[in-house]
């Protein structure tokens, strides 16, 4: 990890989407409470769907997993049927937000627009957002010397303060990746994540740049994840499939505790 920023703690965070029934979350939490590190070595993050948040929360109160959610709306209350307040996430404990991923983006018609309302209601009630970008940085390859601006992570920012901007994550999740089984080399995911600091640098500066993680997301697993996570921009991973299965999660914390040690038994730390 030495060639990572220190202030920058690796973040390994599981995104159930809709999967799991309630059985299925209170054995899975079961399973990983007590086996992950504080939150100051590796920092972990469960996104599941609304129903489980509360109970997550309660479960996990004694561990540093931290209760993640899918999704928020922009308004704090009012007549929304069917969204959840950030308001009343930040109540019941969640601390993080997954926001604009692409799936939300393809299957619910979401924009650039609406992942900055977001964005700024989160921040605005005290949780932390993780931002998706699927962007296509091929597109920028060709201009990596003039430091373009990724225009996904530009407008999700749009309003967004020096002070609110450290408590921002970026996950980066090809399109082309997610749910296919077929990874981003980490030469790619590292270009890309190297582009979104780039943005930030221009965007606030180049010491807030090196303070905000950046994370790759898109069929990791743990036979990809040490090499991914071994890049110099990128600082964890935002999981699907696998962190499924709380197994492989555990080795995933494992993996982001420190990336140069091929084989690691988090057990035992």
């Amino acid at each position: 990890m030495s060639q990572h920023n220190a202030s920058r703690i690796p973040f390994v965070v599981a995104n159930w989407k809709i999967n799991k029934l309630h059985a299925d979350v209170a054995e899975f939490l079961d399973k990983v409470n007590g086996k992950v590190p504080a939150e100051n070595v590796v920092e972990t993050g469960i996104a599941a769907q609304d129903l489980f948040l509360s109970d997550m929360v309660r479960a996990t109160a004694q561990s540093p997993i931290h209760i993640v959610a899918e999704n928020v709306h922009w308004e704090d209350s009012g007549a929304y049927t069917g969204e959840t307040s950030p308001k009343a996430l930040k109540d019941i404990g969640a601390k993080y937000v997954l926001i604009g991923h692409f799936e939300r983006r393809k299957f619910f018609n979401e924009t650039d627009s609406t992942v900055n309302l977001k964005v700024t209601a989160a921040l605005r009630n005290g949780l932390r957002p993780i931002i998706d970008v699927d962007e296509d940085m091929s597109t920028y390859a060709q201009f990596m010397d003039a430091e373009p601006s990724v225009a996904q992570v530009a407008a999700a920012l749009a309003g967004v303060s020096v002070d609110q901007i450290r408590n921002v994550t970026l996950a980066y999740e090809p399109t082309w990746a997610i749910g296919s089984g077929e990874a981003a080399s980490a030469v790619q995911a590292q270009k890309a994540a190297h582009l979104i600091r780039q943005t930030l640098a221009k965007l606030y500066s180049p010491v807030i740049a090196e303070q905000v993680r950046v994370l790759y997301g898109g069929s990791v697993t743990p036979d990809n994840a040490r090499e991914i996570m071994l890049q110099k921009d990128i600082d964890g991973v935002l999981v699907g499939t696998s962190a499924l299965d709380p197994e492989k999660f555990l080795q995933l914390v494992a993996i982001a505790q420190d990336p140069e040690v091929p084989e690691f038994n988090i057990e035992n730390t």
